[in-house]
């Protein structure tokens, strides 16, 4: 087949070079027999390429002095089209908006002196969305002395009540935030103590609760 102008057109140019492709039936050597390329004669420069979709191969062509074209570089024997890839940058920006939220649980001072058996009212005071606190009445080695109780908040307190145990070391209130437990606070330890004893007098001798005779 003949040189079909419909077949050839410009991909880019720059300083007196085009880059031209041009699709074609006929074969590579067909394109590359001379005067192939006359009838474009006006459009090609010598030191133009062309890039050729022949028949049974894809090649660069350059074009020298009067559209003749050179034997150029088969890129693909196939024949298959070429190609072309684009890519392109997404340029993205994220915003977050945030804002502080104050939190804090602040335990009552546990009452003094605590002899066991005594009503051990555990109480806390509470800043910020906090729903529920969990409170634990815990010996020195951090085991509870008894089951944890969990209360609702009203009007920013939470009370829990406990039974004082007999002494044997520290003791510590512990109350946490029930769904954050990253917000919590622990009291200072105290002690749990026997209550006084009452001393009485008979005949010059002082005797014990228990009414034994007390020796000094």
């Amino acid at each position: 087949m003949p040189f079909l102008s419909s077949g050839l057109s410009a991909l880019t140019t720059a300083n007196g070079f085009t880059l031209w492709h041009y699709r074609t039936e006929d074969d590579r050597a067909s394109v590359l027999a001379l005067g192939y390329f006359t009838p474009a004669a006006a459009q090609l420069v010598p030191g133009d390429i062309v890039i050729v979709q022949a028949a049974d191969a894809t090649a660069l062509l350059p074009i020298r002095g009067g559209s003749i074209a050179g034997g150029g570089v088969t890129l693909d024997a196939s024949g298959s089209a070429p190609a072309l890839l684009r890519s392109a940058t997404l340029l993205a920006d994220v915003f977050l908006a945030g804002s502080a939220v104050a939190r804090a649980l602040v335990l009552d001072a546990p009452p003094s002196p605590l002899n066991p058996g005594d009503a051990l009212v555990a109480g806390v005071t509470v800043t910020g969305p906090i729903a529920q606190v969990t409170f634990s009445f815990r010996r020195s080695n951090g085991a509870d002395v008894s089951t944890p109780q969990t209360v609702a908040v009203v009007a920013g307190r939470a009370v829990a009540g406990f039974t004082a145990p007999e002494p044997a070391g520290g003791y510590r209130l512990f109350a946490v935030d029930s769904t954050d437990p990253t917000s919590y606070v622990l009291s200072p330890p105290f002690a749990v103590t026997q209550p006084p004893r009452l001393l009485s007098e008979a005949g010059g001798t002082l005797l014990t609760e228990s009414g034994a005779l007390l020796l000094l």
